[in-house]
């Protein structure tokens, strides 16, 4: 990581400073975003080939899945995360290889807040770190905690781990963006009501285990930091157990901060990072790789032909497949509910 380079991409300007001076990194990033549309033509290119993507919904019992016609994300549903490809590249989220126009938001002294030039939202951040660490969740959970809610008033936070969905799984990185356009968000309370089994639930904190028949997931509800933290390390300890591997367990997390309520913390379990159709070359494949906002109810297709001819079921299937196994859900849920009420 080079200093001059971290200080060459830093948006320095009276109104920031004083604005994250007073935590207000929501309001901070919108005049990013806003300043950055102006000056560099990558991300107003980006903004303008959103403005026309196509989406169409498919309703299931109780919600929805968006899908997203989006060509600009073809590189990024594309990417190559092998790594003999990834030690080939150069890392685009290192200060020495950002764009020079690229310009972000010290956060934490730790990472940057950049506008992403490829939005899914229609307001979208890459926060990665200033350094050259590999995609790791355990450690750095709280700081998620502390983003969302520095963010709350108009983003949600997400991560995607490094074997699912991360296309710079060797740089660890958290993204965001707007707030409540993910349709799982919206649908949080219903979901949980109608889907949810209750694990544990004390003093406004509360576990769930959601299972909506393609995707399984758990909720944390709550407004104490170190509880939520404390939950997670025990929670990323039961996946760990039921892997031989070294790896992190295959996870992507959703993390939104409310004043009156606290954080709402979705965890989406994988099996597997992409699904057969993806892999295909014939007319059954399906370029769609899920990440936390696929499953966050807005699925991305980046090629046109395959946005033409989806269809409920293949949603279905798909999210299906990626998902955590029902056994090991339901062992998840029972060591999880042991440990907390013990």
């Amino acid at each position: 990581m080079s200093n001059q380079r971290l200080i060459e991409n830093m948006w320095f300007a009276d109104v920031i400073k004083e604005l994250t001076d007073a935590n207000d990194f929501a309001y901070a990033a919108k005049l990013l975003l806003e300043q950055q549309k102006k000056d560099w033509r990558l991300l107003e290119d980006g903004y303008k080939s959103f403005e026309s993507v196509q989406s169409k919904d498919f309703e299931f019992d109780g919600f929805k899945v968006s899908v997203q016609f989006n060509p600009k994300r073809l590189i990024s549903t594309s990417a190559k995360v092998d790594e003999t490809s990834i030690k080939k590249r150069k890392c685009f989220l290192c200060s020495e290889n950002l764009p020079l126009l690229q310009k972000g938001i010290l956060f934490r002294d730790e990472y940057l807040i950049l506008c992403n030039p490829y939005p899914i939202f229609p307001e979208h951040f890459t926060i990665p770190n200033i350094n050259h660490f590999p995609q790791k969740i355990k450690e750095v959970f709280y700081l998620m905690l502390s983003l969302s809610r520095s963010m709350y008033e108009r983003y949600t936070v997400f991560y995607n781990g490094p074997k699912c969905g991360a296309s710079a799984p060797d740089h660890l990185h958290l993204q965001a963006g707007s707030k409540y356009f993910m349709p799982v968000e919206k649908e949080f309370n219903e979901l949980k009501k109608k889907f949810g089994e209750k694990i544990f639930e004390e003093d406004g904190f509360s576990v769930y285990g959601v299972d909506d028949g393609i995707r399984r997931m758990f909720f944390l509800e709550g407004d104490l930091e170190d509880v939520l933290i404390y939950t997670f390390n025990d929670f990323y300890e039961i996946l760990t157990s039921l892997s031989s591997s070294k790896e992190e367990p295959m996870m992507n997390i959703i993390s939104s901060f409310e004043a009156e309520t606290g954080w709402r913390i979705i965890i989406f379990l994988r099996s597997k990072h992409r699904p057969a159709r993806y892999f295909t070359n014939n007319e059954q494949s399906l370029l769609i790789s899920p990440a936390a906002v696929d499953l966050g109810g807005v699925c991305i297709t980046p090629l046109e032909k395959d946005f033409d001819k989806i269809i409920k079921e293949d949603l279905v299937e798909i999210f299906r497949e990626v998902s955590i196994g029902k056994e090991q859900f339901e062992f998840v849920k029972t060591k999880l509910k042991e440990n907390l009420t013990h």
